[in-house]
This record gives structure tokens, sequence and C-alpha cells, in this order.
């Protein structure tokens, strides 16, 4: 997948629960590296890229599609729109920026209203909460809300698209997790153009739902039933002024993706992915998760017998903001990693501890 593709994928609203479109732009990228796409009543796509040998492991790759968003919670007589987060939207973030609402009629721009600094109580500056936060569209009234498509339910999310930024980097709202369908395009498209197909069967999953419960990897992982999976989300870059390492961990733009250790993360693939990434020269950097990692590997390692199965995570700074930035090599970096395992594998794989 091309720079400029990812980008018009990001320009693409998902929103956890409206996914669609998003998810359609993504399986017009991985169908040309794919035997073929399949896809479920909720939302989720799989490509898949048959192996060689039956016998062989079949491998799960998973990222989400859904972006955190706003929803409308109720419209009152003056046409302001009370709303709510979907997901984990920051509410310090949201007054006084734009937002775009799809409603039934199309899209609507509108303002998180914020009160001038003039006229606020400075004397009791704090945080607003969400029941104090309103959309404002414009609207004299509930009726003319309503002519214009938007009614209780209807999802937003900021204005904000993605850029290129200098030095190869990419900032911009929804990295969390189109990055994930990044590495995932282009793990596909470095396994198609290989000389030698892998031996095992690739299923490249763009699972919907991840930001309100992991909902989506927890049905498709149930369909897919794999032998080994990896899953591909952000993690956060701290690298930045103001971050504890100690307590958070020393995270880095440009030194590789990370491969996580402890809870979800089954000791033997992780193990295999650092022979993989030391032969092939990869920069990884490793990170410790004591208990959930807070992905969709959570879901995925639990389904039906257990799976064995790694999280592998693009550093990103600021996450859930309108301006999350990612190096794409740590992307690439990534994508050649899971390609490199996929190749390893062999009907012999079992990845059982006790064997």
């Amino acid at each position: 997948m091309k720079t400029k593709n990812l980008l018009e994928i990001l320009a693409t609203p998902s929103p956890t629960g409206w996914e669609a479109e998003g998810q359609k732009l993504w399986i017009k990228n991985v169908k040309p590296n794919s035997d073929r796409v399949e896809s479920d009543p909720h939302g989720n796509a799989w490509a898949i890229l048959e192996g060689t040998d039956a016998k062989a492991p079949r491998v799960m790759l998973e990222a989400h599609v859904d972006e955190i968003g706003f929803i409308v919670r109720h419209i009152d007589d003056k046409g302001f729109l009370a709303v709510g987060p979907i997901g984990g939207s920051d509410r310090t973030l949201a007054p006084a920026r734009r937002i775009r609402l799809f409603g039934s009629k199309g899209v609507v721009p509108g303002v998180i209203g914020n009160t001038a600094i003039h006229l606020r109580d400075k004397g009791n500056e704090k945080p607003a909460e969400w029941k104090d936060l309103y959309i404002d569209i414009g609207a004299s009234s509930a009726k003319d809300v309503e002519k214009l498509g938007i009614r209780v339910g209807t999802p937003a999310i900021f204005v904000d698209d993605a850029v290129e930024f200098s030095k190869g980097r990419v900032v911009g709202r929804a990295l969390d997790n189109r990055i994930g369908g990044f590495v995932l395009a282009n793990t596909l498209a470095i396994l198609h153009s290989s000389k030698k197909r892998p031996r095992a069967t690739a299923y490249a999953l763009n699972a919907v739902q991840e930001e309100i419960g992991c909902h989506g990897a927890r049905m498709a992982t149930h369909r897919i039933r794999p032998s080994v999976a990896l899953v591909f989300d952000v993690t956060h870059a701290t690298d930045t002024p103001g971050i504890n390492v100690k307590e958070h961990g020393l995270v880095e733009l440009g030194k590789g993706p990370t491969i996580s250790h402890g809870a979800a993360n089954h000791p033997l693939v992780a193990k295999r992915l650092v022979e993989v990434a030391e032969r092939e020269k990869i920069p990884v950097q490793h990170e410790a998760v004591s208990r959930s990692t807070s992905t969709d590997a959570d879901v995925v390692y639990t389904s039906r017998d257990g799976v064995p199965c790694a999280l592998i995570s693009i550093p990103l700074r600021y996450m859930h903001s309108p301006v999350e930035m990612v190096l794409l090599e740590d992307a690439l970096n990534a994508a050649r990693l899971a390609a490199g395992f996929i190749q390893s594998l062999d009907r012999t794989d079992t990845f059982r501890v006790l064997d």
C-alpha cells in the first residue's frame, strides 16, 4: 500500500459501528495481493493468501479498522446537540473543534462549542464533562436539525485528516489503527510478490469495533479458527517531553515496531519473532505487558481452545488525538517482520510450550 492510499483511507471516516466505507477502501487495496476476500454481517473483512501445505498452520494477521469519535445524545429546542464519546475519545480535546456529522442526508459540518475565555469563570477552570459539551451546526431549532438529516445516534468525527509530515512521518486522526491495516496490506504484498509462496495459509483480518471492546476480532477469530496469530496495533511512543519512561517504558519513533512480552503474548511466538528480526536484520523494540494488552490480542488468544498469539505495535505519538504521529518506516518493518514470520512456518510449528 502506497502512502497516498493510506492517506485516502485515513480521510475516510470509520467510527466504531460505522466502519463500512473505510473497510471498502482497505479491501480495494488488498484484493490484488490475495486469493480472495471474505466478510461477515458486521463488516469484519479478511483477505486470504493460500499456502502450499494444507497441514501447515493457519496464521491470522489482525488489525482493527474503527476509529474513535462522537455520537449525538440529545437535540434541544434551540438546535444544539448534546454529545457523547464513541470509544476512548478525549473530552479535554473536544471544545472548540470542528467536526463532521454523518446524517441520513449526507455530511453536516459542526463545531463543539467553547465559551470564550472572557466569559468563563477562570477561578474555577476544569475540563468540561461530556454532559456539558454540545455541538453547534448553525441550526435555530430541533426542526432545523431534523431537516439536515441529524438525529439522536448520529456519529461524528474531528475534521482533521492526515497529512504527510517531514522525514516519512504521517500526522492526523485515526492512525490508531489504520496503520495496522497498512501493515496487513504490505505484508500481503510482500508474500504475494515472493518467488516462493509460504507453506502456511495467511488470513489478514481487518476487524471492526475494537475501540468499544474488541467485539469484531472476537467474532472473526471464532470463524477463522487460526492456529497462530499476530495482532497489529499502535503503542505509545514515550520519546516526548514529560513522560516517565521508568513507569511506561521507552518506545521511540524510528527504532522499529515493538514486540510485547507477557499476558496475551505467547512466549514461543514472541521467540520466533525475535529470531526472524535478528535473521532479517529488522529493528525491533520490546515492551513488557503485565496484565491485558488493551488490544484485540486479548480476545484473539482466548478464542475457542486458545490461540498462540503475539502483539506487534507501531510506535505512535499523541494517541487518541487529532495529531497522532507515526513513522512509516516502523510500519513497513512490521510488515517485513510479519512476512518473515509466516515464511518461517511449517507443519511442525505447533507452538505448544510443553512439547
